[in-house]
């Protein structure tokens, strides 16, 4: 039997690996200059977590979900998204007992059955950040402008938009789900089958749909920004008035309401036009009542999340950069009695923070150096027996082609040459 991926899953490959490394540490830089800490979440949950946090009617919940019954009979989930697992963690650790304000980030593997296409999986990465105790737009800007400076940081300035919209609160949105429902209903029979099942159960879904003829339908549907509560309608304006004093740059957009029934308030994108017509490569908002909903107390939340594979993707696009790993140092051997003087170098330069890269089969000096080539390698150090019969080792710069022959004993002169 010859073995292959599960459709919808994908290898991350060394020559690839080193792309990720950037574009996750940089995240972890920004986030730690806005004082977010790294809260680490299991893959599995229990399944309920997720119907009550994202909603039973969204499509991840009764479409996407990997669920199964565990051996007690309780259903358990891989976890779909980041969000709900985080504000299980905050409620079961108490820690709006410990601050009034919590930051957190985290990054990992998530998991949705939908039909896998370009910058799609099943399998799939997510960064995420959440921040709790603040109802205030500022902590809406400090997210949204965080997660622009990550943009500018790895070289997405050019590349991508910050697309805003609010489906304020409970009122607001109760106001134009009234509203939309009545431009929708005589509608209704050009729409997709999936927003005729919506318009009975989640209509503002439909605003979010990427069918054609429903985004015709939608296209003169009422906004729902006119429909915004008087204390909704002042934070939004005041959103708009700190990403103007900031100079972020943003467009409205009254189409966005996300794919999951926790927010409230302010919902955001980040879009691109470079990646088809999967366009996002970051979004989030406000969900103001999903911790309560979920058992803890009324707490005011902000956050987002991004997807590795998107980003990875339109980095590759927008960047020639050579993201391969050099090796720093490879040694070469010849003859059956150096291996392990061989050994006890690289193990010398390990320990001082060098990447080392040592072969364990008898191979000639001509394979060797081509080995080193192929590794980047900066410098080989080659040992050969008539030179520890010297006490001798060779040093070659490999981008200079130069050569220089150095005692065997005098570590700290071998590790000059490489600092």
């Amino acid at each position: 039997m010859k073995y292959k991926l599960i459709r919808g899953f994908h290898d991350i490959l060394p020559g690839q690996i080193e792309r990720w490394h950037f574009i996750e540490n940089s995240a972890i830089e920004v986030f730690r200059s806005y004082g977010f800490n790294e809260l680490r979440l299991p893959i599995l949950e229990l399944t309920d977590i997720y119907c009550t946090g994202i909603g039973d009617t969204t499509d991840i919940v009764a479409k996407e979900m990997y669920t199964f019954d565990d051996r007690d009979g309780s259903s358990l989930s891989l976890r779909p998204e980041g969000t709900a697992g985080v504000v299980r963690s905050f409620i079961e650790n108490s820690f709006y007992k410990k601050s009034p304000i919590s930051k957190f980030y985290y990054m990992g593997p998530m998991f949705r059955h939908e039909r896998p296409q370009k910058g799609r999986y099943r399998g799939f990465n997510q960064i995420g950040c959440e921040y709790f105790g603040s109802a205030n737009a500022g902590a809406d800007a400090e997210i949204i402008l965080m997660l622009w400076y990550f943009f500018q940081k790895i070289g997405f300035s050019d590349s991508v938009k910050i697309e805003i919209n609010s489906i304020g609160d409970e009122e607001s949105r109760n106001n134009f789900k009234s509203a939309l429902i009545k431009y929708l209903t005589p509608l209704q029979e050009g729409l997709c089958e999936q927003c005729k099942i919506k318009l009975g159960t989640n209509p503002l879904r439909i605003l979010d749909c990427k069918n054609e003829g429903c985004k015709d339908i939608i296209s003169d549907a009422p906004k729902i920004t006119d429909y915004l509560s008087e204390s909704s309608d002042t934070h939004f304006k005041m959103l708009i008035k700190i990403l103007e004093e900031l100079s972020v740059p943003f467009i409205l957009n009254d189409k966005i309401v996300r794919g999951l029934d926790y927010y409230t308030e302010t919902v955001f994108e980040f879009t691109t036009d470079k990646l088809g017509s999967q366009n996002a490569v970051a979004a989030g908002g406000r969900y103001n009542n999903l911790v309560e909903k979920m058992g803890g107390p009324s707490t005011p939340a902000t956050g987002f999340a991004l997807g590795l594979e998107r980003i990875i993707l339109l980095h590759e696009q927008i960047s020639d950069e050579e993201f391969m790993f050099p090796t720093d140092i490879f040694i070469a051997w010849i003859g059956d009695n150096t291996f392990i003087p061989a050994m006890k170098i690289a193990t010398e330069l390990r320990s001082r923070g060098k990447s080392v890269y040592i072969e364990h089969d008898s191979k000639s000096i001509k394979s060797q150096l081509k080995r080193a080539n192929k590794f980047g390698a900066g410098y080989t150090v080659i040992v050969g027996e008539e030179e520890l019969k010297n006490g001798k080792i060779t040093v070659r710069n490999m981008k200079e082609s130069s050569e220089q022959s150095i005692d065997i004993g005098d570590t700290e002169d071998l590790y000059n040459h490489f600092t």
